[in-house]
């Protein structure tokens, strides 16, 4: 498992992939859950197809930020650890920077 500091390195800035996945897992949910939960909170707009979603799923779990939590008809059902908790606030407050200074100078450019 890695530190906070080297999550940080290694995560932020997050791809889309990586932040839709690990914040799908904020709830318990195995591979194809994340699959449709993704496209539902993106409105379709984004479809993550099985090889991105294991090899995303591995990668989390190696790291420390997802564990697997149970196994439900041979599926194995992840959610976000504490560190991965960390590194998505991290993001959501990154992400939400942006979006106020794009605002902000947008508006005042008009």
């Amino acid at each position: 498992m890695v530190t906070l500091q080297n999550a940080v390195k290694m995560y932020i800035p997050m791809t889309e992939t990586m932040y839709y996945i690990l914040l799908s897992l904020v709830e318990e949910k195995h591979g194809y859950g994340i699959m449709q939960d993704v496209e539902k909170i993106t409105n379709k707009r984004l479809t993550l197809g099985a090889g991105t979603i294991y090899k995303s799923i591995s990668k989390l779990e190696i790291d420390g930020l997802i564990k697997s939590v149970k196994v439900e008809d041979r599926r194995k059902i992840y959610k976000t650890t504490e560190l991965g908790r960390e590194i998505l606030e991290i993001e959501v407050k990154r992400l939400n920077e942006l979006n106020r200074n794009g605002i902000l100078l947008l508006e005042r450019s008009k």
